[in-house]
């Protein structure tokens, strides 16, 4: 039975990404480097400073990561300020109350860093359904390193046979098949493109999932 459910924040709870990439897309120009959009696209469920890192290296930029890091922050916590639009995905919520009531143990295991994590937990407040939060900003590697996700069955103290992960990149499942861990494979309009095969079940809406299915993955 499965015990505690592990979600990735960005595209799976909200759709955030297009503000990720307004942010990006405006640092880059800034910048003065020009980034193909399947370079940008692999980094989907990458930490920023991983992404940084990687970006510094491949053009030469003379920033320190914390330094573009920094400025990244800015340009997302504006234009996140500033969204009147922004809102959780369909019926996530519904889902997210309805594990909850089922006694299934909620924890968030996202790239993001602990202070966007916040503002999202603040604005939409999530902060009484979860009992563990878990960021990507703590891992010297990202996704597709599995660590965040087993550190995340650590501290939910539940065996990953009785964990499950929902994810919509390809690194994200990828992480979480490393791990060792059930993953739903949320197929987001949000982020198309991405290769979800590895994935044990893929969905195309929350409304495919309840706590009464997802208990029953691997057994009663």
């Amino acid at each position: 039975m499965i015990r505690t459910v592990i979600f990735d924040m960005d595209g799976v709870i909200i759709d955030t990404e297009p503000i990720h990439h307004y942010a990006f897309i405006t640092q880059f120009a800034e910048l003065g480097i020009t980034v193909p959009d399947a370079e940008y696209a692999s980094f989907l469920g990458s930490s920023t400073q991983n992404v940084f890192q990687s970006l510094k290296q491949t053009y030469n930029l003379p920033q320190t990561v914390d330094e573009l890091m920094k400025r990244k922050r800015e340009l997302f916590n504006k234009a996140f300020d500033e969204s009147t639009t922004l809102d959780l995905l369909d019926n996530v919520r519904a889902l997210i109350e309805d594990l909850q009531q089922h006694g299934v143990q909620l924890v968030l295991a996202s790239s993001a860093s602990k202070a966007t994590i916040g503002r999202v937990f603040q604005r939409f407040g999530l902060t009484p359904y979860f009992a563990h939060i878990v960021s990507g900003e703590d891992f010297e590697h990202s996704k597709p390193d599995p660590a965040i996700f087993l550190q995340a069955a650590a501290v939910a103290e539940t065996p990953v046979s009785q964990c499950i992960v929902i994810e919509d990149s390809a690194n994200g499942v990828a992480a979480a098949k490393a791990a060792g861990i059930y993953c739903v494979g949320y197929a987001s309009p949000h982020s198309a493109g991405q290769d979800l095969k590895q994935a044990d079940l893929i969905i195309q809406h929350f409304s495919e999932l309840s706590a009464e299915k997802i208990k029953a993955i691997g057994g009663a």
